[in-house]
C-alpha cells in the first residue's frame, strides 16, 4: 500500500483491498438506462453484482437473460446472469453483504418547477437497515449541489455508522447518453467527489476497478455541479440557437446555412442545431435543479431561465410555423390531418422522456388537427390527454396528411421519397436538407 493509503481509514483501506482483489459483492440501485449498464460493466469487470428495483416487469427481463433497454444487448446479459455474476431483485434485503451500492434512481422535477428528490430519498431510506461498517455509498442521480451532503448523508448517519470512518459517501454523476456507442459506461470519464477524502478514495478505487478513467474532485458538490455545468452548457446553447433560429427566420435566411457556414471556422465555434424543443431527461431538467437551487441563495440564474424560456416555447413556435405553411396553401390547421415522424427525443433511440414531440402533439390536438404519428421505435405514445400508436404504413400516411412534420430525424426513414408524396413537410430538423431535399412543399425550421 501507498503512503496516502496507509493514512486512511481502517475500513477504507479494507474495502481498497477488496476492490482491488475482486471480492467484493457491489450494489446498483435502479436498473434503467443508468444503473443497467453500469451493473453490466462491474459484471464483467469480474465482481458479482446485485441489482434492485422495484419494477417487478423489469427484474422479470433480466432474469430471463434479457436486457430491457436498448443500448445493453440480450447477448451481454446473459452470460452473465446465467454464471450468478449478476442477481436482480425488488428487495433491499438483497444488498445485506454489498460492499457498494451505486443509487442510479430518477431525480424529477414536479409540476410546481421543483425538485422531486423523493426517489433519492425513499432509496437511502430503504439502504438503511442493510447498511453496515466498511460500505461505500455512491449516489449517480443529478441532483443540485448540496444533495449528497445535505440529504443522503444525514440519513445514512441514523443508523449510527459515521461517514468518512465507518462507511463512506460519494457522488459520481451519470454521463449516459442514449444510443451513443462511442463514449458509453466503460470509456466515459468518471467524475468522483466525495464527503471526505477518504471517501473520494474508496469510491474512486471501486470504479477505477472498472471503468477506464476515473476524475478525483475535492468534494461531493463539486462533482455535483460538474454535471450541471455539463447539461446547462448544453441547454443555454441550444437555447441560444433555437433563439438565432427564430430571428433568422424574420430576417429569411437560413439558419442551417448559417451554421454550417460558421463551423467553417476551426476555432473559437462549437456547433449546436435549433429544433423543436428539449427533450430526455438530463438537459431539460438538469439545469433547473441548479437553478432552483441558486433561488433559495437570493441568487437568478438568468441564462438558464432564458434559456429554458425559448426552449420551452419552441413547440409552439413549431406549431404557429406549420399554421402559416398550412395557410399558404389555403388550409386551415383546424381539421387538417397531421403526421408527426419520430417521437423518441433523440434520433434512433425509443426514449420519448421529455420529447417535445408530446408538446406538438398536445397542441396539434388543442388546435382542432386530426393527429397520428410514425416512429418504427415507439409503437405506442401516451400523454395526459391522448394516446395514439404509430400508423402501419408510413408512405400510405404521408398521402393522407395535409402535413407530415418531422420532429425526431430517425436514420431509417427515407426523407426524399417522403417529401416527394406528402404535399406539406415541416422539417424541425432538417433532415430533408441534410439529405440535399430542396421542394418547394419542404419548409424546414
Amino acid at each position: 500500500m501507498t503512503e496516502q493509503t496507509n493514512s486512511l481509514p481502517t475500513a477504507a483501506r479494507g474495502l481498497l483491498g477488496r476492490f482491488a482483489n475482486r471480492q467484493s459483492k457491489v450494489g446498483v440501485v435502479g436498473l434503467g438506462y443508468v444503473g443497467l449498464p453500469l451493473a453490466v460493466v462491474f459484471a464483467e469487470a469480474g465482481f458479482n453484482v446485485v441489482g434492485v428495483d422495484l419494477a417487478t416487469d423489469r427484474i422479470d427481463v433480466i432474469r430471463q437473460g434479457l436486457s430491457p433497454i436498448a443500448d445493453i444487448p440480450d447477448a451481454r446479459i446473459q452470460p452473465l446472469v446465467e454464471s450468478g455474476r449478476l442477481k436482480v431483485d425488488e428487495s433491499y434485503e438483497a444488498l445485506s453483504d454489498v460492499d457498494s451500492v451505486s443509487i442510479c434512481v430518477p431525480t424529477p422535477l414536479r409540476k410546481t418547477g421543483d425538485p422531486d428528490l423523493s426517489f433519492i430519498v425513499s432509496a437511502v431510506k430503504a439502504l438503511r437497515p442493510v447498511l453496515h461498517r466498511e460500505m461505500v455509498i455512491i449516489l449517480e442521480s443529478t441532483s443540485y449541489p448540496g444533495t449528497t451532503r445535505e440529504i443522503v448523508q444525514p440519513e445514512l448517519e441514523e443508523s449510527g455508522l459515521l461517514v468518512g470512518q465507518d462507511i463512506f459517501l460519494a457522488f459520481s454523476p451519470e454521463r449516459v447518453d442514449p444510443g451513443r456507442t462511442d463514449w458509453t459506461t466503460e470509456n466515459t470519464p468518471k467524475v468522483i467527489g466525495g464527503i471526505t477524502p477518504a471517501c473520494t478514495e474508496v469510491a474512486a478505487g471501486l470504479y477505477a476497478e472498472a471503468v477506464a478513467t476515473v476524475v478525483r474532485v475535492s468534494s461531493a458538490e463539486v462533482a455535483e455541479m460538474t454535471k450541471l455545468l455539463e447539461n446547462t452548457f448544453r441547454a443555454v446553447n441550444i437555447g441560444l440557437v433555437n433563439e438565432m433560429a427564430l430571428m433568422c427566420n424574420r430576417l429569411k435566411i437560413n439558419v442551417w446555412e448559417v451554421i454550417q457556414a460558421a463551423s467553417s471556422k476551426p476555432f473559437g465555434f462549437m456547433e449546436f442545431k435549433p429544433g423543436p424543443g428539449l427533450g430526455g431527461h438530463c438537459i431539460p431538467i438538469d439545469p433547473l435543479y441548479l437553478s432552483w437551487k441558486l433561488k433559495t441563495l437570493k441568487y437568478n440564474a438568468r441564462f438558464i431561465e432564458l434559456a429554458s424560456e425559448i426552449n420551452t416555447n419552441m413547440p409552439r413556435t413549431v406549431v404557429g410555423r406549420i399554421q402559416d405553411a398550412l395557410n399558404e396553401q389555403g388550409k386551415s390547421l383546424k381539421g387538417s390531418r397531421m403526421l408527426v415522424l419520430g417521437v423518441s427525443y433523440k434520433p434512433n433511440v425509443s426514449d420519448t422522456r421529455e420529447s417535445p414531440a408530446l408538446d406538438i402533439i398536445g397542441l396539434l390536438k388543442e388546435k382542432g388537427a386530426e393527429v397520428a404519428y410514425y416512429d418504427p421505435y415507439v409503437p405506442a405514445l401516451e400523454d395526459e390527454a391522448w394516446a395514439l400508436t404509430s400508423v402501419p404504413d408510413l408512405m400510405t400516411s404521408v398521402r393522407h396528411s395535409d402535413c407530415v412534420v418531422i420532429v425526431t430525424d430517425h436514420a431509417v426513414t427515407d426523407y426524399a421519397k417522403v417529401s416527394e408524396v406528402a404535399s406539406l413537410v415541416f422539417d424541425t430538423r432538417n433532415a430533408t436538407g441534410a439529405a440535399g431535399i430542396r421542394r418547394p412543399n419542404v419548409v424546414v425550421l
